[in-house]
């Protein structure tokens, strides 16, 4: 079973996180894609909602689509949690299968920053998606993807290519997504609801029933 890994802290998820999964679902013929809300982060957040009123959004906005799975895995953890010890987990979990965890440009290009970042691209496939206002061009920099050239690089900008697969490390390969551009932000979104105006159409019903419903993101 191939199995993509797609966390965040979802605060909340839109359907730019949705889109984006869904394209890479197909895309990359996977099974089903997880959604992995972030338990306590390694870094603090003001404004970020407790993590189960974040799950109940995730829950919400994959119900309906048999491909997509809402897991709590991080927020079951006690202590801050780390990318590299849930997929080592979710590794333990589904031995049979391969994983794909996904990302977005701007977080692959923080990798090295990350918790055991040369562990962490042994354990899973990496799945870099491209998000507005990032280039696939300045993955150029990473020391992870050496075997991509930049014109490889130039052509998943320009469209030529949708995607592009290389080795990334001695076990596992990195896949580059090209996907819908949705300029959707969880922050404009919190930023739309704390100044009292309508969040249609930027994520899903039930999510933003869910949002009225518990009184999320208001100015306290």
């Amino acid at each position: 079973m191939k199995i993509g890994v797609y966390g965040g802290t979802f605060n909340p998820i839109h359907y730019g996180h949705l889109r984006s999964a869904e394209e890479v679902f197909e895309m990359l013929s996977l099974d089903k894609v997880l959604f992995i809300t972030s338990g306590k982060t390694p870094f603090d957040k003001p404004d970020l909602e407790k993590a189960e009123h974040r799950y109940e959004m995730v829950k919400k906005a994959v119900n309906g689509n048999r491909h997509f799975e809402a897991s709590d895995i991080e927020i079951k953890r006690r202590g801050r949690s780390y990318t590299v010890e849930t997929i080592g987990s979710l590794g333990d979990k589904y031995r049979e299968s391969e994983l794909f965890f996904i990302l977005g440009i701007d977080a692959f290009l923080d990798l090295p920053n990350w918790n055991q970042p040369d562990k962490l691209i042994n354990l899973a496939n990496i799945v870099i998606i491209s998000r507005p206002g990032y280039m696939y061009a300045g993955l150029s920099l990473s020391p992870y993807l050496k075997n991509v050239s930049e014109k490889i690089l130039r052509e998943l900008d320009k469209g030529i290519k949708s995607n592009f697969s290389s080795d990334i490390s001695k076990t596992r390969k990195a896949f580059l997504c090209k996907v819908t551009g949705l300029n959707i932000s969880a922050s404009h979104i919190r930023h739309l609801i704390a100044s009292g105006k309508n969040i249609k159409y930027l994520l899903p019903d039930s999510v933003k029933s869910y949002i009225i419903s518990n009184k999320l993101f208001v100015r306290r």
